[in-house]
């Protein structure tokens, strides 16, 4: 996998202001429309199988091979062969008594790179002296907890290793893009995504200084990545060396990224990351497979780890981003809010959405040891997150849906929307805010 290269100075700074000045205009355009659903990848398939003894049966019924196997679970990505109807395929697997659910391998990205919304270069000191951490209440909170004890894992486009404010922060991660153990970022400044995952960590870094920060690289430099990357992904940071005994997993997870398209893959994931005991009465629910017994007993050692979800930046409450829009217990879908305490004009909201972070205009880390501003949902699950390793080095016993039940309870009110902001300080004391001034 390539390091960082870095750009002229000069060329850096030209790259960016033209960058951020083009997509000033198209993150609020965007919001006007709602996008597209998602598409698969061509030739892949996603499956659960209720059983893996199933799968060479399987394999034959329907002349498909196996690409790869989510550990020992039965959850596998199939190849068809160039001429096969690909939605055809899957709607034979989806009646088919062995098969838990069949799906396409379907693409992904970052809410920002998909809505064209870059950065502009910030300054340190606006990183350390910002809106955000005074309205969460962060400084009277870090007196509380700092995060010490806790990893969160951020999966994204990498991060810089070499940045100075994430230094002693970072540990060893993977990249599912390049197949390989170096999470650095990809790319240059030209590139949509450039920088992206470099923020998110400095946010997370912001919020619980104290923390471990996992970088598991999903998405390139373009912002793009697919389903099968991510569920991987998920699944190694809940247990990285894959042996439960081991408390090497990330506590809280964080996915600033999203498919328009419902996916069953990132559900079932994420409940198994968050150690649901939520049923939805549904037969794909059955983890009985022995595939299953090393997250039995993660579970029962470690109690599971908090993900929060970037809602998405549709401007709107038609466009769902998932695994977001899923709600899974112990989980938390993510909005954009501003210092003004009201929801961004650009981020997703609706009954979906279960609670909002600062999201606008937001100065954290970028790659070659440097600063930007960038407006996203991207930038709000970060902080959430942050909060939720706060709430996790204090309560090391709860289970993630009472950390998401406390941020949610004791959240502050956002000005003309029944969407309620985070709040640090009101989680860690147990106590409400005080009432949102609003004009």
């Amino acid at each position: 996998m390539r390091h960082l290269q870095k750009s002229s100075s000069a060329a850096w700074v030209r790259t960016r202001i033209a960058l951020a000045a083009a997509s000033a205009g198209l993150l609020l355009a965007g919001a006007a429309s709602v996008q597209a659903a998602d598409s698969g990848l061509p030739q892949q398939i996603v499956v659960q199988l209720r059983g893996s003894d199933s799968l060479p049966g399987v394999l034959s019924s329907y002349g498909l091979t196996l690409s790869r196997q989510l550990g020992p679970r039965p959850f596998y990505l199939l190849r068809t062969v160039a001429a096969d109807d690909l939605a055809a395929k899957i709607a034979a697997l989806n009646a088919d008594a062995r098969v838990a659910f069949a799906e396409p391998n379907l693409r992904l990205r970052d809410p920002e790179a998909r809505k064209r919304s870059v950065w502009a270069i910030g300054r340190q000191s606006d990183y350390l002296d910002q809106w955000a951490p005074q309205q969460l209440g962060l400084a009277a909170a870090h007196a509380v907890s700092d995060g010490s004890g806790v990893t969160v894992a951020v999966i994204d486009t990498g991060v810089d290793f070499n940045h100075p404010a994430l230094a002693g922060r970072l540990r060893p991660g993977h990249d599912y893009v390049g197949n390989d153990t170096d999470a650095s970022e990809e790319g240059s400044t030209a590139d949509a995504a450039y920088g992206h995952g470099t923020h998110v960590a400095g946010l997370v870094a912001l919020a619980a200084p104290g923390a471990q920060i996992l970088p598991l690289r999903v998405l390139d430099a373009q912002g793009r990545g697919n389903i099968w990357n991510v569920a991987a992904a998920l699944l190694h940071a809940a247990d990285p060396d894959g042996n439960p005994a081991t408390a090497d997993h990330a506590q809280v997870i964080n996915l600033s990224l999203g498919t328009t398209t419902p996916t069953k893959l990132l559900d079932k994931v994420v409940e198994l990351v968050t150690c649901s005991d939520d049923d939805d009465g549904e037969d794909d629910d059955d983890y009985s497979d022995p595939g299953f017994n090393r997250d039995r007993e993660r579970c029962d050692l470690h109690h599971g780890s908090v993900v929060t979800a970037a809602a998405g930046n549709g401007g709107n409450a038609r466009e769902l981003q998932y695994p977001a829009a899923e709600r899974a217990e112990g989980a938390l879908s993510v909005a954009a809010s501003t210092a003004a305490s009201r929801v961004a004009s650009f981020s997703n909201r609706g009954p979906w959405v279960m609670i909002a972070a600062p999201g606008e205009g937001l100065t954290s880390t970028v790659p070659g040891g440097g600063y930007a501003v960038w407006s996203g949902t991207s930038m709000a699950a970060p902080l959430a997150a942050g909060i939720a390793a706060l709430l996790r080095a204090q309560q090391p016993d709860w289970k993630p849906v009472d950390v998401t039940q406390r941020m949610q309870d004791r959240s502050a009110r956002l000005c003309g929307s029944g969407l309620r902001r985070v709040d640090a300080r009101g989680s860690l004391d147990d106590q409400v805010p005080p009432p949102t001034a609003c004009p």
